[in-house]
């Protein structure tokens, strides 16, 4: 029988991913006319991808390398490539902001939607329905 961590797949960590960088890309946003402010993101595939549930390591011993956690999480923010470069050496640009931040916002939702949907469906099956 699967653990309850197990059922719920990838969905609490993507939640949580997306929900970070929300935070992040309001946060280029509000810096959109900061001088000198370079703009953040996180590679989202690359994050997730590291996440296989397959493959969960475990150290057996005091002497095991770690698993190497970077930030707040794990992940690495990486700074934007400027479409155009600015005089103030600022590298927001507002649409691709914008439009990141509106595709994330989609993305968290749908997140958020599979992961009521197996909570939904381990009660179903909790309650022998």
């Amino acid at each position: 029988m699967p653990s309850f961590v197990e059922a719920l797949g990838i969905h609490p960590q993507a939640v949580a991913l997306r929900a970070r960088r929300a935070e992040i890309l309001a946060a280029n946003l509000a810096n959109a006319e900061t001088p000198g402010y370079r703009a953040r993101d996180i590679d989202f595939k690359e994050v997730l991808g590291r996440h296989d549930s397959a493959t969960i390591l475990h150290s057996t011993h005091a002497g095991h390398m770690s698993q190497a956690r970077t930030g707040r999480g794990e992940y690495t923010l990486k700074y934007r490539q400027p479409l155009q470069a600015s005089l103030d050496q600022n590298s927001v640009d507002a649409q691709t902001e914008r439009a990141a931040f509106l595709d994330n916002a989609l993305r968290y939702q749908a997140s958020v939607t599979f992961l009521n949907g197996r909570i939904s469906g381990l009660i179903s099956a909790l309650r022998g329905e």
